[in-house]
């Protein structure tokens, strides 16, 4: 799949210090902003097609806040609409690298649809072994998904490997700031790259 509309710039991110893996704290100054929405933990694990773990791969993923809106140069963000043009807590996009078991994680929000779109979450990998890949991952079972022009180009038989499998976090999922709710959401899913 291609990158989309929404994927944010290198030289605009390059304005902000904060692309962390933790994408429900936003640091502005003195100030930190937590995302509004469902918490999900998102673990994945990046594999090839023989089922070797991938070390060092580049992961980028980057969504819409609840208020369906990317962060991105395309949406204004003037101080005085903030609060209703897109979520201040809300990163938009987030980055980490894979470890030894091919194995990071992201803490980030469930995914929402907005207009002509299924919830989902764009994702980039980048490595030495296979180059820049980049795809979606789909709410599994969501009601959106038969609508939406993107899955439904998907054949039928690799759509499996583009669903996350949401599972209500369990009860002792401590939040990872002290102003931040407990987790609504964990899935774990396995990026499978081209050999």
């Amino acid at each position: 799949m291609t990158d989309g509309p929404f994927y944010p710039p290198r030289r605009w991110r390059a304005q902000w210090n904060d692309w962390d893996a933790d994408l429900t704290l936003v640091r502005e100054g003195a100030q930190t902003h937590v995302a509004r929405g469902e918490h999900l933990g998102l673990s994945l694990v990046v594999a090839d097609a023989a089922g070797r773990l991938v070390d060092g791969a580049e992961v980028e993923i980057w969504q819409c806040d609840t208020l369906q809106h990317y962060r991105h140069p395309q949406v204004p963000r003037p101080a005085e609409e903030r609060a209703t043009r897109w979520d201040p807590g809300f990163q938009g996009f987030g980055a980490a690298t894979s470890d030894a078991r091919g194995e990071l994680a992201f803490r980030t929000i469930r995914p929402v649809p907005y207009p002509g779109r299924t919830p989902h979450i764009h994702v980039k990998l980048r490595h030495a072994s296979f180059g820049e890949w980049t795809s979606q991952l789909f709410v599994a079972g969501d009601a959106g998904n038969p609508r939406d022009f993107l899955w439904r180009n998907v054949p039928a038989e690799g759509r499996a490997t583009l669903e996350m499998r949401l599972a209500r976090a369990p009860a002792t999922a401590a939040p990872a700031a002290a102003t931040q709710p407990a987790l609504g959401w964990v899935a774990r899913h396995e990026l499978i790259v081209p050999d």
